[in-house]
Order: C-alpha cells, then sequence, then structure tokens
C-alpha cells in the first residue's frame, strides 16, 4: 500500500508539470539596451545565464522597443497596439484611459484559454486600472507560477529593477566597482570624465548582478523539472541607462536584448534550430500576438502587432521584417513630439519641435550625476561640437546608416546621395502617423478634455483633422519660400491646432519666418486659446523679435488646466534656459495647477522657482 501511495504522489508532481501546451515565462529587466551585453556588444557585461538561454534558443539581433520609457512600452506590449493610436503615449498619463473597445490585455485571453497568469510584480499600464480585472491570476510581489493548479499551463512575467535608472542616482562615486572604470567605453557623445566612466562601470556591474538574479529563477524552473516545456523570454523593457538612452528614441533608446530559451518539447513551433541569430525586426508590439500564437490562442484582430513564434511563422518570413517605428512623447514634465522608422540600416527621426533641444531639464534625468556634469561642462564651454549637440536646437528629420554610424552621430538628410532614402522613409512614417492616426498632434490637455473616454473613436472621428495637421508640422520640411501661402492659410485657419502647429513651424524656421512676426504678433495678443498665444509668444522669444514673458505670464493666470500650464511652462523652460529670458514666477506658487504633489506643473515649477521664493 506504502508503495502504491508514493507512485501517486511522485505521479502528482508529474502532472502538475506536464501540459499539453507550453507554459511561457518572461525575464523583463529595465532600462537597459543591447549595448550593455556582450551577447551583442564585446564591450559589454559577461551574463552567462542569459548566454546559456541563447545556447538553447534564438536571439534577436533587432529586437526593438517602440518607445525608451517605462510606461508607455509596457502599454504598447500589453495591449498590443502602437500607443500614440490609444493615448497612452505619454508617461505617464495624466489619466488613465480605456483599451479599445472589443479588446482585452492579451493575459486576459490566456487565462480564458485555461492559463494561469501570474506577474511579479511591476504592471506600469496606462490604461485605466478596472481594465485588468480578469487578467492576472496574481499580480504581486508574491505572485508565483507555482500556485496553479496541477497541469495547469502558465503564463509569468517575472521583473528585475537592478538595471533601472534609479540605481545610478548615487551621491558620489565612492563604491567600488567591479569593472574597471578606465577599461569602459564612452560613447562618443559623452564627454570621458570621471564620473561617466564611473557611471557605466556602476552600470555594467548591475548587469551581471541582474544576471545572477535571472539565474536563480531560471534554477527554479529547472528544479521543478519546467525547462523542457517553458519558453523563456529575456528582453529589457526600453534601452538605456545612460544620459540620451532612456528617454530618447535614439538607437540606444529602442534597441533591446531579446533571447527566446526554446523547450525541446516545443521546439516544433519556431522556425529556426536552438543556437540561431534572427535577423529579422521584431517590435513590442508584436510580443502578445507572439506569446498567444505560440499557446494556440486566437489572436484579436484589433490589435497591431504580429506573431514572430509560433504556428504559421515561417524563417524566411522572419528574417525579411526589415521596419520598425519608435515614439516619444512627455516624459513626465519635458514635453517632446519625435517619431522614428527603421528600414533596414537606415533610420529616419522627424524632430516635429525642433527648436526643443534633447538636454532640456528633466527632475528625474537630472537626478543623475552623469547628467549633472554633462550639462554644467556645456555651460561652461568645455564640450566638443559632438559632446554638446545635445543642448542644442535639433533638425527637424534626420537620417542615419546605422550600419556605418550605430550612434547617430552624422545626419545624412541634406545628402543628395541619399535624397531618395530620405523621402521613402519620409512618406513612410508620415503615412504611419496619419493612419493610426497618431492623437499627440492633438495638445494633451485638448484630448483629455475631448477624446480620453474612448481614445481610439476620437482618433477615427479626428482622422482627417489629424492628417491636416500632420500635414502643416511637414511644412517645415520643404524649403521656405514654397510654404509661405500654406503656412499663412495655416496661421489664418478657424481651427486653433491649425494655428497652433502652424505657429511650431515658425519656430521651426527660426529668422526665415521673420515674415510672419506681425501675424505672430496678432495671435500671441488676441487669440482665444491660450496655448496659440503660447505658442506664438514662444516664436517671438526665439527669433527676438518680441517680448513672450508677458503673455505667457498672463496665458499662465487664465488657466486653471494643470496639464494645459504644463505645457505652456515647457516654453518657459525652453526661453529660459536657450535665451536666457526672465520668468519671475513667484506669484503661482499657490495657483490651483502646482498644489497636487504629483502634478508635473508643481515639477516645473520646483525648477523654475528657487526653494523659497
Amino acid at each position: 500500500m506504502r508503495r502504491v501511495v508514493v507512485l501517486l504522489m511522485l505521479a502528482a508532481v508529474s502532472v502538475l508539470g506536464k501540459t499539453d501546451r507550453p507554459n511561457i515565462v518572461w525575464l523583463v529587466s529595465e532600462d537597459n539596451s543591447a549595448d550593455w551585453l556582450r551577447l551583442y556588444n564585446p564591450n559589454g557585461a559577461a551574463m552567462p545565464n542569459v548566454e546559456k538561454l541563447a545556447r538553447h534558443g534564438l536571439v534577436f539581433n533587432h529586437a526593438f522597443s517602440c518607445a525608451p520609457v517605462c510606461s508607455v512600452a509596457r502599454s504598447t506590449i500589453i495591449s498590443g497596439c502602437y500607443a500614440p493610436r490609444l493615448g497612452v503615449q505619454y508617461h505617464r498619463n495624466e489619466k488613465p484611459v480605456p483599451m479599445p473597445e472589443n479588446l482585452k490585455m492579451f493575459p486576459w485571453y490566456l487565462r480564458q484559454a485555461g492559463y494561469y497568469t501570474s506577474n511579479n510584480a511591476k504592471e506600469d499600464y496606462n490604461f485605466l486600472p478596472s481594465e485588468k480585472e480578469g487578467v492576472w491570476d496574481e499580480s504581486s510581489g508574491k505572485a508565483s507560477y507555482r500556485k496553479r493548479a496541477a497541469g495547469q499551463p502558465f503564463f509569468h512575467v517575472q521583473n528585475y529593477y537592478i538595471t533601472h535608472e534609479g540605481q545610478l542616482h548615487f551621491k558620489d562615486l565612492t563604491q567600488k566597482t567591479e569593472t574597471d572604470p578606465a577599461q569602459v567605453k564612452l560613447y562618443p557623445y559623452h564627454p570621458d570624465t570621471e564620473t561617466f566612466r564611473y557611471t557605466y562601470a556602476r552600470y555594467l556591474d548591475n548587469h551581471m548582478k541582474l544576471d545572477e538574479q535571472m539565474g536563480e529563477f531560471i534554477q527554479m524552473l529547472e528544479d521543478d523539472e519546467l525547462l523542457d516545456d517553458t519558453f523563456i523570454f529575456y528582453y529589457g523593457d526600453h534601452g538605456g541607462v545612460l544620459p540620451r538612452g532612456k528617454g530618447y528614441v535614439y538607437n540606444n533608446g529602442l534597441h533591446v536584448p531579446m533571447v527566446v530559451y526554446v523547450p525541446k518539447n516545443w521546439a516544433h513551433l519556431v522556425p529556426a534550430a536552438r543556437g540561431s541569430r534572427i535577423g529579422g525586426f521584431v517590435q513590442f508590439v508584436d510580443l502578445s500576438a507572439t506569446v498567444l500564437n505560440l499557446a494556440g490562442v486566437k489572436i484579436p484582430e484589433e490589435i497591431d502587432g504580429r506573431p514572430f513564434l509560433g504556428e504559421g511563422v515561417t524563417l524566411a518570413e522572419l528574417n525579411a521584417r526589415d521596419t520598425a517605428f519608435g515614439y516619444a512623447d512627455r516624459f513626465d514634465e519635458k514635453y517632446d513630439l519625435v517619431r522614428t522608422v527603421r528600414k533596414g540600416d537606415f533610420k529616419y527621426m522627424r524632430n516635429y519641435q525642433p527648436f526643443n533641444f534633447d538636454g532640456l531639464y528633466n527632475f528625474y534625468r537630472y537626478k543623475m550625476l552623469a547628467y549633472k556634469e554633462w550639462r554644467e561642462l556645456y555651460l561652461a564651454g568645455d564640450l566638443n561640437p559632438l559632446q554638446s549637440r545635445f543642448f542644442e536646437p535639433r533638425p527637424a528629420e534626420c537620417l542615419y546608416d546605422l550600419s556605418k554610424d550605430p550612434d547617430e552621430l552624422y545626419n545624412l538628410a541634406g545628402d543628395p546621395k541619399y535624397y531618395s532614402k530620405l523621402v521613402e522613409l519620409r512618406e513612410l512614417l508620415r503615412e504611419q502617423v496619419k493612419s493610426m492616426p497618431d492623437l499627440s498632434f492633438i495638445p494633451e490637455s485638448q484630448f483629455l478634455k475631448e477624446g480620453s473616454g474612448n481614445p481610439v473613436q476620437y482618433g477615427q472621428e479626428h482622422q482627417q483633422e489629424i492628417a491636416e495637421l500632420v500635414d502643416i508640422a511637414d511644412l517645415s520640411l520643404r524649403p521656405f519660400p514654397e510654404i509661405r501661402e500654406p503656412l499663412r492659410a495655416a496661421l489664418d485657419s478657424s481651427n486653433p491646432w491649425k494655428r497652433y502647429w502652424g505657429l511650431v513651424v515658425c519656430s521651426s524656421f527660426g529668422r526665415k519666418a521673420g515674415g510672419f512676426s506681425d501675424k505672430a504678433s496678432e495671435l500671441a495678443t488676441s487669440d482665444p486659446e491660450g496655448l496659440v498665444r503660447v505658442r506664438a509668444a514662444e516664436f517671438l522669444g526665439l527669433t527676438g523679435v518680441g517680448d513672450p514673458v508677458p503673455v505667457i505670464m498672463q496665458a499662465l493666470r487664465e488657466t486653471a488646466d494643470p496639464v494645459e500650464a504644463n505645457l505652456m511652462l515647457n516654453s518657459v523652460v525652453l526661453l529660459r534656459d536657450a535665451k536666457g529670458l526672465a520668468f519671475d514666477l513667484s506669484e503661482f506658487k499657490n495657483a490651483p495647477w502646482v498644489q497636487h504633489e504629483k502634478s508635473q506643473s508643481r515639477r516645473r515649477m520646483d525648477y523654475l522657482l528657487p526653494s523659497g521664493k
């Protein structure tokens, strides 16, 4: 009898591990681009556990986050949709929004199909909390696949913080590093200083610690006899995290490590042999479709991504994929609007507000000593031209050949030899932002008033308007003599957002658009829309034609909207830090839009208004 009981117990353990569908695990590190791993770069960190996964799986040479910051990247992943189409492109959303109608967060579909779903523990979605109902069996710091029922397949996400940007917010350089700072190889756009070398060394050390932590989890799977039935994905949630990485859509902000361990019992679901490197492009928008496809679950028609593993995916088709899109909008209190498309070795970057420089102050970025030092060196005139570029206005469009220029230092947009490639990618990106449509062309404060209840429907209703706004914004890409009349029409439009974008175009051209100074002065004083008045004043201030301070101060007095106020304060920071204009904002220290502790306008005011004033 005792022998029968023992056999039954062993059978129960076997049933717990064996399923008729594959298990899927995600190991997700924060804020690290592919360059930081030896698997991708000989100067990267040795990560033997990740490298062991690679020997028994696939390495994706071209895996891309769609956004260079957590909440937007994770919102893209959990929905399977491009964030600017869904209204979740801002980090973080001032107001959470619903998922599209007829679409759930993708683990919901796994759970409906019988999977145990668990997440440990970061979520960081820009959607309404109610959208998570029915998505996870457990999402917490104690979530574990071990809590599933016997024989139940599982999808588990394990998040790791050790490589997060916050780990580099140290106060001094005293902690000893395992990596020798003298031996690190710096990006050419960074100054060669003790601070930067030490920061690199600390970050490489963090990758080795990350590998140890993930190794413990992999060992647990092995101890549970699950490796033959479990796909293990390792990826970084976006790029980073040294200055000009996280928060920026350069290659170092979007190119992520991605390794997929292939279990022996399910190798038939993968189109390449274990140990292969895949050259085709995969994006975060594709992850949900891939997991559903591996699990044999129908992929919802509403998502934008497509599977890169599982039934129906061939190696030839996968390796033929050569296009990836990227987007950057507001990061905390700092506004920007940048879109990218990479096709093969060429990358096109569209800076829709080129007068905003990359290094514009952002409170979280500047907690890092390296950021502070970089800015101080620029202000002191101690940087070379490549290192200084981070603090200077940008071109409206850039074209890079990453096969020769992986650090995106040499803009080919003005080179006649590359004109056809420039036009090809420019049109590809233009079609993308129009077809989504891209909700960032409506100012965030206006979108929240009108469209946050159903962003997808709002986008569909305003698709033609957004396309027209894109066309106005793209006037900045043409020679100025060609665009005088369409620009004049935009500034005379009854639509405030056409006037708004017309003024952005004026600021993009700077003094070349001086013929519109009188019109801008008129709009600065009489336009009924506060954001239009501020954009007009911004143009006058950037060109030195007029004094923008009274106009912007009055607009700040009239608004009660903290999101609108933050948009206006972005112009204040630009005009103060780039042009040296003085703003006395002391009257606003108790303004309603400042009072909320976590409001982005408060963070701007903390920077703009010296403590105690």
